[in-house]
């Protein structure tokens, strides 16, 4: 099971460098997480401000 980012991102960027296996990138209006790459560590999570990592 791996993490995605919700419609709640405001694109603040704190889970972008907490991810250890550099999942996550900016898209257009939104971070996303990119589902083969992720480890499920929930380390993007823990940071976000306004819980837009969930596990899929």
């Amino acid at each position: 099971m791996s993490y995605k980012i919700t419609d709640a991102c405001i694109s603040c960027g704190a889970c972008e460098p907490e991810c250890p296996v550099g999942a996550i990138t900016a898209g257009d209006d939104k971070y996303v997480i990119d589902a083969a790459a992720c480890i499920d560590c929930g380390a993007c999570a823990s940071v976000c401000p306004v819980e837009a990592p969930v596990q899929e």
